[in-house]
């Protein structure tokens, strides 16, 4: 009887071993199809794929190479934040005072202070709409018995860098909604839209109509030109932080209907001081002046402080905000992140801080720092480099964490698989999770770049070699 048993455990893990070699192979032929194919001539390629359970390698291939990873980087922000912040955590902004409150007069100035919330006056939550951030703000004000204010607003910046923008970003991105910068006061993402009619003709200029939300002390000049009919957006704005003027330039398609493209704002403190202001003028309430900390900063002043908070705001908690990072890759959450770990380790939201701490928490989870070199939270930088071992080494960390399943929960799905893309010019790449029919749980990491053709067309070819874990 124990022999029997005994054959029949041999038997059985033979035949696991065949599986895995099965599909070991299986992907190792649609590999290199893909590597005989045109595109792939200039190209570099990395895939590592892993049991999720025993962390057996399933395949290796260039797995210790760098490679540009564009929005795949996300992963090591997202599990760092949720790791050092916590599923729970909440930004918060503060409304203030200093002096005092007589006769429903403030005798002193009112703040409002930054800690970094990218979701202030975003669209995508019930309690962060710009709306309801303005009444709760007024409500406060209102409460506290202030009809009028003889003092000044002071828009604090900070505690958070002056430098919205990573090292690195390009020309090309930063004045894009999803070049958009991070300070610690933010306003609607950052972002606005740019709506413009197209001409009659191809070929003709491009009139700019409006942008929604109104752009403060800025101004833009069209270049942009009328496209092809069904051409898309091929527009670019060229309007970076701090900038009174900008360009825009490409083509929309020729059409009779309006057509908007997304740009960034280049300055937060500017928006809120307009909306603000507006909100307070409607409620019959005048200010001196708006004041922001860049300003200090240029004189080489210090900023005043407030004595007494009359409201503070909190984002939803990070673990929601995640779910949009990963699955609408919203790069001004990555930079939020990693300026925020800084902030909260170090008393400053500074980038290079950041990606200095998160560098260190990787390392000390089996991820060497020549493996992982990362200049910003997003992935948005060309000159990010990562390996696909390192990819796949964080995503396997992951599952041992208690807020595993709210991560898994916020990738994307690709191919019928939980996956992270990311895309920037000649770099296409996808991490994630996938359980076989067969119930083997993979954990995957596969990059492509200096690829030649269509970004849609390799992708096709990427999907083939990952069907074979199906």
């Amino acid at each position: 009887m124990m022999k029997t048993y005994t054959l029949a455990i041999s038997l059985l893990f033979l035949v696991n071993i065949s599986l895995s070699q099965s599909v070991t192979q299986k992907i190792d032929n649609a590999v290199k199809r893909l590597m005989a194919d045109s595109s792939m001539k200039h190209a570099i390629f990395s895939l590592y794929v892993v049991n999720g359970n025993s962390n057996e390698v399933i395949y290796d291939l260039n797995s210790q190479f760098g490679l540009a990873p564009a929005s795949c980087q996300k992963i090591f922000t997202s599990i760092a934040a949720m790791d050092f912040l916590g599923h729970d955590y909440r930004f918060k902004t503060e409304l203030g005072y200093d002096g005092t409150i007589k006769k429903d007069e403030l005798n002193g100035n009112l703040f409002l202070i930054g800690y970094g919330d990218p979701t202030l006056g975003s669209w995508r939550f019930s309690e962060t709409k710009d709306s309801v951030v303005l009444n709760k703000w007024m409500s406060a004000i209102n409460s506290a018995g202030i009809k009028k204010i003889n003092g000044n607003i002071y828009l604090d910046n900070s505690k958070f860098s002056f430098n919205p923008i990573p090292g690195g970003w390009i020309w090309d991105d930063i004045g894009n909604y999803y070049g958009a910068g991070h300070w610690a006061l933010n306003w609607h993402e950052n972002q606005y839209d740019l709506i413009m009619q197209p001409g009659l003709n191809e070929g003709d200029d491009v009139k700019i109509l409006r942008t929604n939300p109104e752009l403060q002390a800025n101004s833009l000049i069209s270049l942009i030109k009328t496209g092809k009919k069904g051409s898309g957006d091929n527009g670019y704005i060229f309007l970076p932080p701090y900038s009174p003027f900008g360009f825009v330039e490409g083509t929309i398609p020729l059409q009779e209907k309006e057509f908007s493209i997304a740009g960034a704002i280049p300055s937060s403190t500017n928006q809120i001081a307009f909306v603000l202001e507006k909100k307070l003028s409607d409620n019959q309430i005048k200010v001196k002046e708006f004041k922001t900390s860049e300003e200090f900063i240029a004189n080489k002043t210090t900023i005043p402080s407030l004595s007494k908070i009359l409201f503070t705001h909190y984002s939803p908690s990070l673990d929601s905000i995640n779910y949009y990072f990963l699955k609408r890759s919203i790069n001004l959450y990555g930079e939020a992140f990693i300026k925020t770990i800084a902030y909260e380790k170090k008393g400053y939201g500074n980038t290079d801080s950041g990606i200095a701490i998160v560098k260190k928490y990787w390392q000390e989870r089996g991820i060497e720092k020549s493996a992982l070199h990362i200049i910003d939270g997003s992935g948005l930088s060309p000159q990010n480099r990562v390996t696909t071992y390192a990819l796949v080494t964080a995503l396997q960390y992951a599952k041992t964490r208690d807020w595993f399943n709210s991560f898994y929960f916020d990738l994307p799905e690709y191919n019928q698989m939980k996956l992270k893309s990311g895309s920037i010019g000649g770099a296409r790449s996808f991490a994630g999770y996938h359980t076989s029919k067969g119930g083997t749980p993979y954990t995957v990491a596969i990059m492509v770049n200096n690829f030649d053709g269509s970004s849609s067309s390799i992708v096709e070819k990427m999907f083939l070699i990952l069907n074979e874990l199906k």
